[in-house]
């Protein structure tokens, strides 16, 4: 075998590395970060003093919703019970008014009974035929005229013979069995009553047939 064969057929050297990385590739060996940019630094701490803000004005809309929410409630209870003892101090003034009224009412009637008594008393007596005409005609007529006055004020006269007894309406000085009539009616009124709507100013006087 010749010598050019021999060198033919011998290994290749491995390629010896050269002194001080030479040979390599740049890319390979160009490992580094970045430097941290000082404008991206305060632009991301802007960012963050921002997003803080809006919490923190967040918060304190929502406090100050809260807050206003509980004094609208306050205000709407308060005005809820102003209205209510309004409402009630106005019927207790309407139902003052109302009795009030009702005793100016009962006081004007038992002021004028005794008048109209004494009238009654007067048409029953047997003089009353007598008297003169014209001065019985207007006596009667002042009579008429208190009688429309008080009825006009929801003031009215009952008893009347021959009505059933009632012991709410009626007074019974005396019983009696010897009289026309039917069992528990009224034979005789002897002076008659005055009621005002339901309620009785003065019972009527009267005998009835037990």
């Amino acid at each position: 075998m010749t010598e050019h064969e021999d060198k033919k057929k011998a290994p290749n050297p491995e390629p010896e590395h050269a002194p001080n990385g030479a040979g390599e590739d740049p890319a390979e060996e160009l490992d580094f970060e970045p430097e941290d940019d000082p404008s991206r630094l305060v632009e991301d701490e802007a960012e963050l003093g921002s997003l803080g803000a809006a919490q923190a004005k967040l918060k304190k809309l929502k406090l100050e919703l809260a807050k206003a929410k509980a004094e609208r409630q306050e205000y709407l209870d308060g005005w809820q019970r102003c209205k209510a003892d309004m409402l009630n101090a106005r019927k207790d003034l309407l139902a003052h008014a109302t009795r009030t009224s009702e005793r100016s009412k009962e006081s004007l009637a038992l002021s004028l009974i005794p008048a109209l008594d004494s009238f009654d008393m007067a048409a029953a007596a047997e003089q009353w035929a007598s008297v003169n005409d014209g001065f019985r005609t207007g006596m009667e007529h002042v009579r008429t005229l208190l009688l429309e006055a008080l009825s006009a004020h929801g003031i009215e006269r009952f008893g009347r013979e021959g009505e059933r007894y009632d012991a709410l309406l009626h007074d019974a000085i005396e019983e009696r069995e010897d009289v026309a009539g039917e069992s528990g009616t009224v034979v005789r009124v002897l002076r008659v009553g005055y009621r005002m709507a339901d309620r009785v100013l003065r019972p009527a006087q009267v005998i009835i047939k037990p």
